[in-house]
C-alpha cells in the first residue's frame, strides 16, 4: 500500500504523528500522509521527506519553531481528524471519538479511493510499523 514511505520511515512518521495527535497510531495515519506525498510536487516531496528524517532526531521541542515541525504537524492533524483509517487498522476513526456525528455527517461513506487507498489495499503486510519507536522522547 505505501508508495513512497519505507518501513522505517512509515515507523518514524507513525510515532511522530501519535505525539502531535496521541491515539492517532491507530488509524495508520503514515498510509494518509504517504498517499499525499506520492502526489505532490518532487521538491515538496523532498522537503516533507526530509522532514520526517529531520524531526526523528532529537527532542521534537527543540524542533517547534521550525517549518519541518509545522508541517509534520498539519499532515498528522488532517490524517487523524478527516476520519481516515487505513485499510486492516484497528481505529476508531477521530469522528467517533470527540463523538462527531450531526445526522449528515453519520450518512457520509467514506472513500479514499482518490488517494490511491482502497479496502483492499492492506497495511502492514504482517506487524508493519509500531509506535512505540520512542521518537521526540
Amino acid at each position: 500500500m505505501l508508495q513512497i514511505l519505507d518501513d522505517q520511515a512509515a515507523t518514524t512518521l507513525r510515532a511522530l504523528c501519535d505525539g502531535f495527535v496521541p491515539g492517532s497510531a491507530r488509524v495508520w495515519p503514515e498510509v494518509y500522509i504517504d498517499a499525499l506525498l506520492s502526489r505532490m510536487p518532487d521538491g515538496d516531496r523532498s522537503f516533507a521527506l526530509a522532514a520526517i528524517t529531520t524531526l526523528a532526531e532529537g527532542n521534537l521541542a527543540e524542533h517547534a519553531q521550525t517549518a519541518e515541525f509545522a508541517l509534520i504537524r498539519a499532515l498528522a492533524c488532517e490524517a487523524f481528524y478527516s476520519d481516515f483509517v487505513a485499510p486492516g487498522a484497528p481505529g476508531p476513526g477521530a469522528w467517533s471519538e470527540i463523538d462527531f456525528a450531526p445526522p449528515l455527517a453519520a450518512r457520509i461513506e467514506k472513500d479514499w479511493s482518490y488517494l490511491g487507498v482502497t479496502p483492499a489495499a492492506t497495511w502492514p503486510p504482517e506487524a508493519g510499523p509500531q509506535a512505540e519507536s520512542g521518537i521526540g522522547a
